[in-house]
Formats: C-alpha cells, sequence, structure tokens
C-alpha cells in the first residue's frame, strides 16, 4: 500500500456529527490498493483489565476520483465521544492506521495513538435548514424578468426586449412584474426564489448599492415587496436575497463622505483607504471588487461597519420575513463577520438559509459556525464540461462527482446550492452551443443529484445569451418564442423529483462510465428504494445492458408510466442519442 496517499483528519470532511448521535468518517486511500477498510473504535474511557475495549465495523468504498478511493462508515458512539483509527487491507498487507502512524497489529494499550472526536457537541453540529433540501430554487434578475407597473420605470427605460442588454440599459423590471407572473413558477414547480440584488443602487444590477435599508424605486416600495413575500409564501414559495457585504457602491453616502472630506471624513475607517487624497482611476488607491473603483471594499472589522450591516441582515429577516441570503464575493469578507452575521440573523429566524457566493474549495467556511451552504461551481464545471461542452470523458466526469461529494460533509451536500449558469455566466443552451438535446440531459442529472437546484430565468424556455450582458435579456413571454417542450421536460423532472425521495438522496454509485460510447449509469439509493439513471451523452443510438439484476422485481419507468417486472437477469433498453431512462426499483 502507499502510504503516502492515505489520508484522515478529523473535524472537517473525513470526521464529523451528522446529528447529535451519529458520526461519518471517512479515509482516503491510493486508487486501487487497498481491498477493505475498517474503523477501530470505541469510548476513550472503556478499559478492562488493563486494556482498551475497542470494536471493528467494516468500511464502505463511497467513491474514487482520478487518484483516490474513499472509504465511509456511519457510527452512533454510546457516550458521544470516539477513540479510533483504520485497519486496511490488500492481498499482501495489513496495516492499522492511527494519529501516531503505522502499525501491524491493534495498539491496545493506549488511547493516545488513536484519532480523537472528544465529545458530539450539539451546538457544533453543522445544523442547515431542512426545507433547503427539497428546493428547487429559480434564479430572477429583476430587472429584466418583468415589468408590471411602468409608473416606477427608470428614466430612459427601453420598451420590453426591444434591444439586446447592455451595462447601462434599463427595461423596466420590477416586483410587480414577478407578482403578475407566480403562477408560472408554480406551474413550473419552483420553491424558492433568488433576487440579485434589489436594494436602492445606481446600476442595473445593482451589486453597488447606495442604500441597504432601501428598495431601488424601479422595483416598487417596501409595501410592493412585502406582498410578494406573502404571494410567494402562499404559493410554497421561499425568498432569498442577494447581500453585497464585501464592497458598497460609488454613491454610498459613506463613500461620498470620504471623496468630499478626504481624510478628515468620520468614514474614513469604513474602507480600505491606503493613501490621501483618493485616487479613483486608472488604478484605486483603496481595495475595492477586483479593480473596480466604484466598488470600494467595506472594512468589515470596523466596529461601526459591523454594526450597521449585521442590522441589515437582520431587518429584512425581521420586518419582511425573507428566508434566505445570498452573500455576494463572500471569501473576501472576514470569517469573524460571518460568524456574527450569522448568531445576528438566526436569532431572528433560526431557519434562515445563509448562501456565500464561493468559487472554490470552501470548507473553511462549512464548519456550522459560517454558512449553510455555497454555490457549488466544482459542480457546475464538472457536470458543464462533461455534457455541455464535451471536453471530458464519462470516467473523468464520475471522478470530479466523487470528489465534489467527497470534499464535504453529507449535511453540507444534502443543501448544496447546485446551479448550471447565472447572470455571471453565458446561459446553459448557448454553452450548449444551442444542443437542446444535450441541456435536457443536464437537466436530468442536476435535478437527481444531491443538494437543491437552480434555474436560471428562462433557461427553462430555451433562452440563449454569452457572457454578461448576453445572458440578461428581457424574460421572453411571448409564447410563441418560448420553448414549450423544454418547459415541459423541466416540469415533470421537478415533479419526479418532489415524488421520489431517490432523487435529493446523498447516496450516488456510478455503475457505469464508458469512455467509448459516453453512456453514464448511476444509482440513487433512500433506505429500500433504488432509483437507476442511464444517460447517452451521444449522438448515436445505443444498446444497453444494465448492470443490475432485476429479475422478477417490480420496475417502474419514471418517464412514461410503464410498469414492468424482467423476467431475465439481463435487461436490455434501446436509448436514442443524448436519450435517458429513469427506473424505480422495487421488491
Amino acid at each position: 500500500m502507499l502510504k503516502e496517499a492515505i489520508y484522515h483528519r478529523p473535524k472537517n470532511n473525513y470526521a464529523y456529527a451528522y446529528n447529535e448521535s451519529t458520526l461519518h468518517i471517512r479515509i482516503r486511500t491510493k486508487r486501487n490498493d487497498v481491498e477493505s477498510a475498517s474503523l477501530i473504535f470505541g469510548d476513550p474511557y472503556d478499559w478492562a483489565d488493563g486494556s482498551w475495549n475497542y470494536k471493528k465495523k467494516s468500511m464502505i468504498k463511497s467513491g474514487s476520483d482520478d487518484l483516490f478511493d474513499y472509504w465511509f462508515v456511519e457510527i452512533q458512539p454510546s457516550y458521544k465521544r470516539l477513540r479510533y483509527g483504520f485497519e486496511l487491507r490488500n492481498q499482501e498487507e495489513v496495516f492499522i492506521y492511527t494519529e501516531k502512524g503505522f502499525y501491524n497489529e491493534i495498539p491496545s494499550d493506549d488511547t493516545a495513538y488513536y484519532f480523537c472526536f472528544p465529545f458530539i457537541n450539539k451546538i457544533d453540529v453543522f445544523d442547515a435548514p431542512n426545507w433547503v433540501k427539497d428546493t428547487v430554487w429559480y434564479q430572477i434578475f429583476p430587472e429584466r424578468f418583468a415589468n408590471g407597473d411602468q409608473k416606477n420605470d427608470p428614466p430612459g427605460t427601453l420598451p420590453w426586449g426591444s434591444t439586446e442588454p447592455t451595462p447601462v440599459n434599463f427595461f423596466g423590471g420590477d416586483f410587480e412584474g414577478v407578482i403578475e407572473h407566480i403562477d408560472y413558477l408554480v406551474e413550473l414547480g419552483i420553491t424558492g426564489i433568488y433576487f440579485t440584488p434589489i436594494f436602492k443602487a445606481h446600476s442595473n444590477h445593482k451589486y453597488d448599492t447606495i442604500d441597504y435599508m432601501e428598495i431601488d424605486p424601479q422595483f416598487g416600495d417596501k409595501e410592493t415587496f412585502k406582498r410578494l413575500i406573502d404571494v410567494c409564501h402562499k404559493n410554497g414559495i421561499k425568498v432569498m436575497l442577494d447581500a453585497v457585504f464585501n464592497h458598497s457602491g460609488y454613491y454610498f453616502p459613506q463613500f461620498q463622505d470620504v471623496l468630499k472630506n478626504q481624510d478628515k471624513s468620520i468614514y474614513k475607517n469604513w474602507f480600505h483607504l491606503k493613501d490621501f487624497p483618493i485616487v479613483t482611476e486608472p488604478i484605486p488607491n483603496y481595495d475595492t471588487f477586483a479593480f473596480v473603483s466604484s466598488m470600494p471594499k467595506l472594512n468589515t472589522e470596523n466596529a461601526d461597519v459591523k454594526n450597521y450591516l449585521l442590522e441589515v441582515g437582520r431587518y429584512w429577516v425581521r420586518e419582511f420575513n425573507i428566508d434566505g441570503w445570498r452573500l455576494d464575493v463572500a471569501n473576501e469578507v472576514d470569517h469573524q463577520f460571518w460568524r456574527e452575521f450569522r448568531q445576528a440573523v438566526k436569532e431572528i429566524k433560526e431557519d434562515v438559509y445563509i448562501l456565500g457566493e464561493i468559487w472554490h474549495d470552501s470548507m473553511p467556511w462549512l464548519q456550522g459556525d459560517q454558512f449553510d451552504a455555497v454555490m457549488n461551481y466544482p459542480f457546475t464545471t464538472g457536470a458543464l464540461n462533461y455534457f455541455a461542452k464535451d471536453e471530458i470523458n464519462a470516467e473523468k466526469f464520475t471522478n470530479i462527482i466523487s470528489n465534489v461529494l467527497h470534499s464535504y460533509p453529507t449535511n453540507v451536500n444534502e443543501v448544496a446550492f447546485n446551479l448550471l449558469d447565472s447572470h455571471d455566466t453565458p446561459r446553459i443552451l448557448t454553452i450548449c452551443k444551442d444542443n437542446k438535446e444535450k441541456l435536457k440531459l443536464l437537466y436530468v442529472f442536476q435535478l437527481s443529484f444531491t443538494g437543491a437546484p437552480c434555474i436560471y430565468y428562462g433557461d427553462e424556455i430555451g433562452m440563449t445569451g454569452g457572457q454578461d450582458p448576453g445572458c440578461r435579456k428581457c424574460m421572453e413571454w411571448n409564447k410563441e418564442n418560448q420553448d414549450l417542450d423544454l418547459f415541459e421536460h423541466v416540469k415533470k423532472l421537478i415533479q419526479l423529483r418532489k415524488e421520489n425521495s431517490t432523487f435529493t438522496a446523498n447516496d450516488i454509485q456510478f455503475l457505469e462510465a464508458n469512455n467509448e460510447t459516453n453512456l453514464l449509469i448511476y444509482t440513487k439509493t433512500d433506505r429500500e428504494l433504488e432509483t437507476i439513471f442511464i444517460l447517452n451523452n451521444s449522438d448515436k443510438e445505443l444498446d444497453v445492458e444494465i448492470p443490475i439484476n432485476m429479475k422478477g422485481k417490480n420496475v417502474v419507468d419514471l418517464w412514461t408510466g410503464e410498469l414492468f417486472t424482467p423476467v431475465s437477469d439481463k435487461l436490455h433498453q434501446p436509448l436514442s442519442p443524448y436519450g435517458f431512462k429513469i427506473f424505480k426499483v422495487g421488491k
């Protein structure tokens, strides 16, 4: 065995409390190097006759990526505390792996050899809102979804969809427009809306906040927003707002005071200023989002800034009963601020969803003291590279997804925010080079994956668009220009997701990833239920032999509703180009 590849560390994604009584423990080994793994475990204070009392439990191989295998076991310690190690075997060797290294036999004269999970403290258990697991999000860019009240249109507003979007034009989208189309979202099956920023700002995207306590007048007033929240909640739809706490806008009054009074400003410590006088171009002499001079970075370590922003977080939850905060550029804000932010908003509403915009490995933010989830861009990248772009083969894709699932604890994966595109990326159909069948296959995978899927407004009817601003077109409301077949496809998948718990389950096993045919087969299980997904990510028709013996079992084709009982050990299924099958297997 290659010892250098073996890795474990407690209190992160390798050992964590799934709930108040259950521990999940993982270990990583070199791919195809270990044939079996077992957990050696016991209470650190359980001794008899001078020897530590321990137990052994077999681990399952929960997945693999390019380099490593991952092994998993779930246990419920008698006294919520644990010392533990691992027994690793192949045909040539047996090793005992502990915190202190490798041994040939199980040490029982001292528990100090072993890894330690000192105690499952309730307050340390990652506890995200349970409702998120079953939520299907719909991202709305408010300026471009629907214009329901022309009286609040900003100056120079253009007729709806009359021209291509630019960084500076306006079409008058507002809250009234969303209210008028709630029935559309209900029909699609949406149960959560994520709004990009709604607060008073200069731009059409509103990421340059002027006033965090006021609605931008082009969207409506606070009464209209309250009515929108009420309409959403009555229709079973949660509402999540976008908070831009990393930076303000150029016209934020406090920053304007700094520009006016320079080093005499009482707000000079609200920002990361390097020198005076303030210089905005060509490169600002103060920290900003990227190098955008109109987005000065806020100093969240300053007590006044912190108190102001924490009250913003509390205010919209307390006064308007919103259900979540999406946190823009979350990785550039200090961890202590986010710890206090979590406490502040959860004191108002315990099950508020806190979602961070982080594009990379986010484990430091997902320890239970800061965010409930992050935008799952590693999932996005893998799915797009395989289904949309044909840049990787089936095996590489399964390795990426396995790595994604093992990067975080299961209870984090269950509430991850799984998107295919957004206001920051080209639209998904454009990424698919306008191949609708590929997009349909992508939706099968996204909507059968653990976590909370998000659909960017208009994708479900075939809207296209390149990188910003092209991805921010006006929503197409003329049914003659909507792809209603694609709409029905997404609608049906969402309904199947609601009706079948296996779709949201964390347990996914890849049975086949064929690099020659681009055939992908995986199963998802939840308790005694099992669903088999067969995806043909190729332009060729395939005859597929299903690698599971379903003889004599009740099988339902979830897409067609057909019920059948295979009479042979082997089941063959024809699969059209970019076709798929979804079988629910009973006893």
